[in-house]
């Protein structure tokens, strides 16, 4: 049976790729943002994964607002990163692995889930750039990838109730999938932030603070909120944090926090990381009585 270790959540700016490409490590302006990662580095050593599920979304680089799916799973052998104009180095490909993508699509529809399924798909840097940060210099992806995109960008978005819905419905597909694999899963986007408009480089500490918090214990409330509330709250481009939200939904035991990290800003935008560990349940009792 497939084990699901945990998910980390991550910020994917476009302008964290350029300070990778050009090794701005310990710049000033970038340092204090990539020392939040060697600690998600380390939980990562010790997970071990084989297959990462990511939530991200797309900015055009797969989909655009002529053809935008509200909800897309990857179910190719490869996929391919391209020049998106943000100056990014195009990145290694990453290896699919194709039998789990058609069970968790499968699964999917049969909890009447809504897919386009792509057996071609290019991966933007809301995808490259989480994998660059979590296992920088490689020059092979050491995990197998099943990319799920949400549609933040056309509107009508869905709501997060039913992205943390759609996560909990790839927890119970993970979980039912009867391989001997370890899957992390990752979700990708945010915090607040918004780019244009009156409102751009709005950033807005304390309510990204809150969701950090309660998304490890309290998830819940979280999808109490419309996704105009998010909008309101965060920017209009701080709506995807519901990937954070599909992320946590596909936690199924009981959720530790391991490592978080905030920073702002980076690029006008409030730059989050957590990990979260998913232990079976009852683990924690079982140490809390010995």
């Amino acid at each position: 049976m497939a084990t699901i270790v945990g998910a980390i959540t991550t910020s994917h700016v476009p302008a964290i790729g350029g300070a990778i490409a050009k090794k701005l490590h310990q710049d000033p302006y970038w340092q204090p943002f990539f020392a939040g990662y060697p600690p998600a580095r380390e939980w990562l050593a010790k997970a071990r994964p084989d297959v990462v599920v990511a939530f991200y979304n797309d900015h055009g680089l797969q989909f655009f607002l002529d053809k935008m799916p509200t909800f897309a799973v990857g179910a190719a052998p490869e996929y391919r990163h391209a020049d998106e104009g943000w100056g990014i180095p195009t990145v290694a490909p990453f290896r699919g692995d194709p039998e789990l993508s058609w069970h968790v699509i499968e699964r999917l529809i049969a909890e009447e889930f809504d897919l386009t399924t792509c057996q071609e798909m290019l991966v933007d840097h809301a995808f490259t750039v989480p994998m660059s940060l979590l296992w920088p210099d490689v020059d092979a992806w050491p995990v197998r990838v099943v990319p799920i995109a949400i549609n933040t960008v056309q509107y009508p978005f869905p709501s997060p109730a039913r992205c943390f819905r759609l996560g909990q419905a790839v927890g119970r597909a993970l979980e039912a999938w009867d391989r001997d694999v370890r899957v992390l899963v990752l979700g990708t986007g945010g915090l607040s932030h918004q780019l244009d408009g009156e409102r751009a480089g709005f950033i807005n500490k304390a309510f990204d603070q809150m969701c950090m918090e309660k998304l490890v214990a309290e998830p819940e409330a979280l999808t109490r909120y419309s996704t105009v509330d998010i909008i309101r709250e965060a920017g209009v481009q701080g709506v995807e944090f519901v990937m954070w939200l599909a992320a946590r939904g596909a936690l199924t035991g009981t959720v530790a926090r391991v490592h978080a990290s905030y920073h702002i800003p980076i690029s006008n935008t409030a730059a989050g990381l957590l990990v979260m560990e998913n232990r079976p349940r009852g683990a924690a009792e079982s140490r809390a009585a010995a």
